[in-house]
């Protein structure tokens, strides 16, 4: 099979897609046959030596995937070869095949297609955890979103709003990006590329949600976007962080969370996956089933052939895309 090979901990152009031999399924494991691959902002890190999981090398990249089981080992009885399903894995993706624990699998519902099965996985799975385990999301409430227009992003304001946020407010950068927010379901869009970001966000805010402030900020971007969303915030509000794709580690100003009763917490999914997998299997099937309501429709801004892994990389590292890059590895 075809993947894509990291031999070295250095600038993702490096790695390569060579021939490797196919996997074979250990006990409680399964192969599948990749047919879309969800390209994600932490695949630069991983393999960039700069990921907290730093995998045995060599190795391939990505962590999410969707396509039909090939092959079953030992004591899988839930499975059966040719289900299409979901898959979610610390790394590895980025391949024709990919053996994966069966637990880690998710039966996809049968008209929804590969690339949507793709797309719909670590970041939907991200957004879910962020809104409902950290935040304590209930419908009614609202929600500020930065980095609306990327892939984190646009998936917290559609799970937000099918939930029932009673106002979705989107941050981004640019008129392109706005209009993106828009298109997946923000209620209120603020371009965050103002003068005066450190009151400006939270007079914007101010003025859609009466004075209130909004419930809950899910924020992948960091740095001065960060201390903008913290002064946006309600009374006891809650904010969560899961990345910092604006390169900035933010440092957080207690005085605000003292005087507001503001709760600020962090978010690493993986370690749900690991520790929690029932947990990760009935947020799935929820995210499947908003999928089959009509509620959810991940935003793919392109479908590259898994030869262009780098450009669809490059293209996450610098703010380049709207929703999600989707990659395919058969040729």
């Amino acid at each position: 099979m075809k993947a894509v090979l990291v031999q070295e901990f250095a600038p993702l152009q490096q790695a390569r897609v060579i021939e490797v031999e196919d996997p074979v399924p250990g006990k409680g494991e399964v192969v599948v046959d990749v047919l879309a691959v969800e390209a994600n902002y932490p695949d630069i890190l991983v393999m960039e030596g700069k990921y907290q999981v730093k995998p045995p090398l060599p190795f391939s990249p990505g962590k999410a995937a969707a396509g039909r089981i090939s092959a079953i080992g030992a004591g899988v009885e839930e499975l059966r070869i040719g289900d299409p399903v979901a898959v979610q894995v610390e790394y590895g993706a980025y391949a024709q095949k990919l053996r994966a624990l069966a637990r880690s699998c998710f039966r996809m519902p049968a008209a929804m297609p590969f690339e949507v099965g793709a797309a719909l996985g670590l970041v939907y799975q991200t957004s879910h955890f962020a809104l409902v385990e950290r935040a304590g999301f209930k419908p009614g409430q609202s929600v500020l979103v930065l980095g609306a227009s990327g892939g984190i992003g646009s998936a917290s304001v559609q799970l937000a709003k099918a939930m029932g946020a009673s106002l979705v407010i989107g941050g981004v950068l640019g008129k392109d990006n706005a209009d993106a927010a828009r298109r997946i379901g923000c209620d209120h869009v603020v371009d965050m590329a103002m003068d005066d970001l450190h009151g400006g966000l939270r007079e914007a805010v101010h003025v859609v949600t009466d004075g209130k402030g909004c419930d809950i900020v899910i924020d992948p971007v960091g740095g001065d976007a960060n201390a903008a969303a913290l002064r946006a915030m309600a009374w006891c509000g809650r904010m969560v962080i899961i990345g910092f794709a604006s390169g900035t580690i933010p440092t957080i100003k207690a005085n605000y969370l003292l005087v507001k009763n503001i709760a600020v917490s962090g978010l690493q999914w993986s370690d749900y996956r690991e520790r929690t997998p029932d947990l990760v299997r009935a947020a799935q099937e929820e995210i499947f089933r908003l999928w089959e309501e009509g509620k959810l429709c991940p935003l793919i801004s392109d479908v590259l052939p898994l030869a262009r892994f780098a450009e669809a990389l490059e293209a996450l590292r610098h703010g380049r895309v709207q929703g999600k890059i989707v990659l395919a590895p058969q040729d």
